[in-house]
């Protein structure tokens, strides 16, 4: 774990409890926002679906072990509060699966310490990650057909765009010269697509959101509303002479790849002379915004509020909590999680696959708590 042992690291940690430790751990953890099987949220969230299936496709799909009538069909998931007759719900322990027994859902996606179950009163999909079968089934039972292809007749599309097959344009969309809409994708009302721009197969594009040019979106990519893509980083010369500031060019590009999800009102800046790049997989809440020359690597988490500078890298499986802020040119390694409101300073790196940083300048937890157990006694003493 993140915390090493008073032996491994010396008598000095003494000044910490365990339990403070144990506590302190805790919210750091809770800082991170992010969905995650460590991570519960509240259960009475959820409540999506329209397409009915039988319960056995869900379980082949989510690679379940199936015990109860294979025959029941479902059409949507559910919390177990909320759950009504045809509804799948998950159950992570005993205690939520005796609440779904009880609850009127169809069907329980529940963990391996059910296995040893052999009848029940409802279908049970046994497998070793609950949370992560009961996402995916969502994600089957989602309606098709909720968005119909087609393009809304006060949309403006340029003459030299392309647009893929079954391409859904709503309301208002305009999608400028030599753009690229592929496949399958849907693009919400008022936004705009300008020239030049590629968006790949399968991408929903909420309405509101604007995408300048030089900008490029991999396939299955998803922005919520209101985000903004490629717009001019924050990069001026300051003339000393006169001391008016002169913009530095602003010419670089976007690239999205594959599986990433913006969110609401987030804005990524392209680069300066180069590319700003948001790597397959990463996952952005709403309100973060990266400025030019970024490089996000892959499978990255970013919490709300969060801030970047110009020219970070931000490396593989990195996992960053709310409201943190990053300074240009630093570069957090592999696997690092911060905080939030973790400060990190331009140019500082941060390594330490696993570890946890927290603190303005950011530091590893336990040697943040040690200082923050010393000022205490400090205070105490005066």
């Amino acid at each position: 774990m993140v915390a090493a042992s008073a032996h491994q690291r010396g008598s000095t940690t003494s000044a910490i409890s365990p339990r403070v430790m144990k506590t302190a751990q805790k919210i750091f953890f809770s800082t991170l926002l992010f969905y995650s099987p460590s991570f519960p949220f509240r259960t009475q969230t959820y409540k999506t679906g329209a397409m009915k299936r039988r319960v056995s496709e869900i379980a082949e799909a989510v690679g379940a072990r199936l015990v109860g009538d294979a025959g029941v069909e479902v059409s949507a998931v559910s919390s177990i509060a909320a759950a009504s007759p045809g509804d799948v719900v998950f159950a992570e322990d005993d205690k939520s699966l005796a609440a779904a027994l009880q609850s009127r859902a169809s069907a329980v996606i529940v963990g391996n310490f059910a296995q040893a179950a052999s009848v029940s009163p409802k279908a049970l999909l046994i497998v070793s990650h609950p949370r992560l079968a009961f996402a995916r089934a969502a994600e089957l039972l989602r309606d098709p057909a909720a968005r119909k292809p087609g393009v809304h007749s006060s949309a403006a599309v340029y003459e030299s765009a392309k647009l893929g097959e079954l391409v859904a344009l709503d309301a208002h969309v305009s999608v400028g010269p030599n753009a690229h809409v592929g496949n399958r994708t849907w693009i919400g009302a008022n936004s705009a697509i300008r020239a030049g721009v590629e968006v790949g197969e399968d991408c929903q594009i909420y309405p509101n959101v604007t995408i300048y040019s030089g900008t490029k979106l991999g396939d299955r990519v998803v922005v919520h509303a209101g985000a903004v893509l490629g717009s001019d980083g924050f990069g001026y010369v300051r003339d000393e002479a006169s001391g008016r500031y002169e913009k530095f060019p602003q010419i670089g590009k976007l690239e999205v790849e594959d599986d990433v999800e913006i969110g609401a009102n987030t804005t990524i800046d392209r680069g300066a002379l180069e590319v700003t790049r948001i790597g397959r997989g990463t996952k952005i809440d709403n309100l973060v915004h990266i400025g030019h020359n970024c490089l996000i690597g892959e499978n990255v988490i970013i919490a709300a509020q969060a801030g970047f500078s110009g020219s970070i890298v931000i490396e593989n499986n990195v996992i960053i909590g709310g409201q943190v802020g990053v300074g240009e040119h630093a570069r957090i390694q592999e696997g690092v999680m911060l905080g939030g409101q973790a400060g990190v300073l331009p140019k500082k790196v941060l390594r330490g696959k696993g570890v946890a940083f927290w603190g303005t300048p950011a530091k590893p937890l336990r040697e943040y708590l040690k200082q923050l157990a010393a000022l205490t006694r400090l205070g105490k003493n005066e």
